[in-house]
């Protein structure tokens, strides 16, 4: 687990998540095209992480990302560009030791990332789910941005490495997205053969979960969707 850490910016509620409605009518259903994009920007820096993450949620599938770990480095790329985002992310971790706080630390951060651009959660779709096919492989993603930190993992992985990422820590790294999103992620491997492929598959379909939790609801407009008042 990492140490307490101190963000370089405000707090979820404080942020503008660009929502609005031509006319000024929730239940109208005609979005402002010129709503603005709904984006993050901060350093999350821990004695054993030092992270710097810029999102921005309707963007182009752009990308530049260092971790230290390639194979980490590539899920979150196609992760990037299949969510359709715009994503800036660099950690200088303390690889020397483990890559356990790098994947962990970068899943807390790219999780709150997305927790901080979306504000209060106003007009969202909320959930979203995408069966993803890869060759041989098949995998399932479901996400609900809840309020609430839940997580099932599984990769059906059975090696120890795949590129140069220990696999046992892609949990983790849903794990912490979890936590920083205060999101439910579950994530399954249906069935595959090859371990590349049963990992690429999970973020693919996580991706394009996410995108659809994430996207603005034409037909519920401003209301927050939940009958609790609060997420």
């Amino acid at each position: 687990m990492t140490s307490e850490t101190k963000m370089g910016s405000p707090g979820p509620g404080s942020l503008r998540t660009g929502l609005r409605l031509r006319g000024g009518d929730p239940d109208s259903g005609t979005w402002d095209t010129t709503a603005a994009p709904r984006t993050a920007s901060f350093e999350r820096n821990t004695t054993e992480t030092r992270i710097a993450i810029k999102l921005t949620i309707e963007g182009g599938g752009h990308y530049t990302i260092s971790t230290g770990i390639r194979f980490f480095d590539h899920m979150l790329e196609l992760f990037t560009r299949h969510g359709a985002f715009d994503l800036e992310l660099k950690c200088d971790g303390d690889l020397d030791v483990d890559q356990h706080h790098t994947v962990e630390d970068v899943g807390i951060a790219l999780g709150e990332a997305f927790d901080r651009a979306l504000g209060d959660k106003r007009g969202i779709l909320r959930a979203g789910y995408f069966l993803m096919p890869m060759d041989e492989t098949l995998a399932i993603a479901a996400v609900d941005l809840s309020g609430r930190a839940a997580f099932a993992v599984e990769t059906k992985v059975r090696v120890r490495l795949v590129g140069d990422l220990q696999t046992e820590l892609v949990t983790d790294f849903f794990e912490g997205f979890a936590r920083g999103a205060r999101a439910n992620v579950h994530v399954k491997t249906m069935y595959g053969r090859s371990n590349h492929h049963k990992i690429e598959a999970i973020f693919k379909a996580f991706a394009r979960a996410l995108r659809v939790a994430c996207s603005r609801d034409k037909q519920l407009g401003k209301m927050l969707p939940s009958t609790k008042g609060l997420l």
